[in-house]
């Protein structure tokens, strides 16, 4: 997220300039493009224009849904609005509204979203290596990070072309974020017809993938044959849609890039209350003075809340996320998929070696991490430090990083273990183990998102120093992905065999510049014991 090189922010920033400003923008020049003719969707024609790489065609900035601006803020996508004429799908449309920074290290510029914010911010993204729509090619759809706060269809490391080039239809769209996508208020779930309110990013992720099934035909894709990917919280947004009613049967596939199926837990009653919390803060007594706010005055944070007179803590910061609505969300995922509810597609999920409290350079004391395990563990502490030893700073350093990935990677096969119990479809899960290079590199290592550029085959929209084994690495974790977005399965010729997690083995997939089958903890008795501990809690 971040302009680590100045040359790269300088030639984005530009590109951005010229492209970004409106989903009708005009300079950009209509070239020959694969698909002969422009494309019929819902909402009127489309044309694209011409990638960067050799038949593909690229169309930018198409609506899925109304603009949700004036009283359709706080209300669920509406049907697009037609247009008359072709419409040149040639610019990114504005992001959804968020406080847009260059960088947040470890996420440099490629990472980050860059241009223009606007609440007319509903549109999809299309790049299609097709040459006519009876192609059929595999569909892959993602869904942004950035911590249902942040992110956009135009954030560099998300363009579609890497992948497209391998043969995918790639689409990706915005989502509304923030207080504008996840507002939550007793008077909003009276008004919606389903009763409920929040959750609006989450129905605007739904109504994208439920566009693309309808309109992809058209691009040259199957719809029969969608995955659905996403990382962080848009990882949580693909656990979210096989999950959902509202999504049934408009993807086949899925891809969970470290996210958690545990993140959806809080109900609408708890986040009604915080909704209420919010409008007071903000001085107005009804929605209707809400909705006439500028979008700027709704964002702007709210100022601290005052201690309680007898002292002790005031109440939480208001949070604004995906949230267990009835609707949209019914019960929390796992809920969901222990009783056989869930859109039960094949799945591939995995997580990142340094992330999940594991980190290159860790600081932790041999002091501080005894006391951690006794915190932790309780009674079970001392087993747990005869098997992670840490009685030097050193050690300990050493023992918090095993530790924490041998958790993450037996988490994640419990996790697959749990949803074999429902599911009829195959998992497969990964860790990946690569340092995304750059003068950070020692300090991150391989950091929340660093697969991101690997997976999509974007090592191109970066100025980082990548090498030839970055590329080698690049081209075999996109192979797998185009692998599982075709067939349900990441296995292919010339690469290594990736296992499926069937709760027998015990294996994972490690992924970066060595791939290969590794076991889920180091020992037997490490995995035993975290199982366990996992369980209980």
């Amino acid at each position: 997220m971040i302009p680590a090189f100045l040359g790269f922010r300088t030639r984005w920033t530009a590109a951005v300039a010229a492209l970004a400003i409106t989903p009708f923008a005009i300079g950009a020049s209509q070239a020959k493009t694969g698909l002969d003719g422009p494309i019929k969707v819902e909402g009127g024609t489309v044309s694209g224009i011409a990638g960067k790489t050799a038949g593909i065609t690229v169309f930018k900035g198409i609506p899925f849904a109304a603009p949700p601006v004036g009283e359709g803020r706080w209300k669920a996508p509406q049907p697009v609005s037609t247009w008359d004429g072709v419409r040149k799908a040639e610019a990114f449309s504005p992001s959804c509204i968020q406080t847009v920074v260059q960088e947040r290290k470890p996420w440099t510029y490629e990472f980050m979203t860059h241009g223009e914010v606007s609440e007319d911010c509903l549109y999809v993204n299309v790049w299609t290596p097709a040459k006519t729509a009876a192609d059929k090619r595999p569909v892959l759809v993602y869904i942004y990070g950035g911590g249902n706060n942040e992110g956009s269809g135009m954030v560099p490391v998300y363009d579609g072309e890497g992948l497209a080039s391998k043969g995918l239809v790639v689409v990706n769209f915005n989502y509304r974020v923030g207080v504008l996508g996840f507002f939550v208020h007793p008077d909003l779930s009276k008004e919606a017809p389903y009763h409920a309110s929040g959750n609006y990013g989450l129905l605007d992720q739904i109504a994208a993938v439920k566009w693309v099934h309808q309109n992809i035909a058209a691009f040259g894709g199957d719809p029969d044959r969608i995955t659905i990917a996403g990382q962080s919280a848009g990882g949580q947004g693909v656990h979210n849609l096989t999950a959902s009613p509202l999504a049934k049967g408009t993807f086949h596939r899925a891809i969970i890039e470290s996210s958690s199926a545990g993140m959806s837990g809080r109900t609408l009653v708890d986040a009604e209350a915080d909704g209420v919390r919010f409008a007071q803060a903000k001085g107005v007594t009804t929605l209707a003075e809400l909705r006439a706010k500028p979008w700027q005055e709704v964002v702007a944070p709210l100022p601290p809340a005052p201690a309680p007179a007898g002292g002790g803590r005031g109440p939480a910061p208001i949070r604004f996320s995906v949230i267990v609505d009835g609707y949209a969300l019914p019960a929390p995922v796992m809920e969901i998929v222990a009783q056989g509810r869930q859109n039960d597609v094949p799945t591939l999920t995995g997580s990142n070696a340094d992330e999940n409290g594991a980190s290159p350079q860790p600081t932790v004391t041999a002091e501080e991490f005894a006391r951690q395990a006794r915190q932790r563990y309780g009674e079970d502490a001392d087993t747990f430090l005869e098997l992670y030893p840490a009685s030097t700073d050193e050690a300990a350093k050493a023992a918090a990083n095993e530790s924490a990935r041998d958790q993450a990677r037996t988490s994640l096969a419990l996790w697959a273990i749990a949803r074999a119990k429902t599911a009829k479809t195959k998992a497969y899960t990964y860790f990946w183990n690569h340092a995304l290079p750059g003068p950070d590199a020692a300090k991150y290592g391989a950091f929340h998102t660093s697969e991101v550029p690997y997976v999509l085959n974007t090592l191109s929209m970066s100025d980082r120093p990548f090498t030839d084994v970055d590329r080698r690495i690049a081209d075999t974790l996109s192979s797998y992905w185009v692998n599982f977005a075709t067939s349900g399965d990441p296995n292919g010729k010339g690469l290594a065999a990736w296992p499926a997690a069937d709760g027998t083995t015990w294996m994972t997939m490690e992924l970066g510049e060595h791939s290969h089958a590794i076991p889920v903890a180091g020992s037997a008795e490490k995995r035993a014991f975290l199982e366990r501990a996992l369980a209980r809690r």
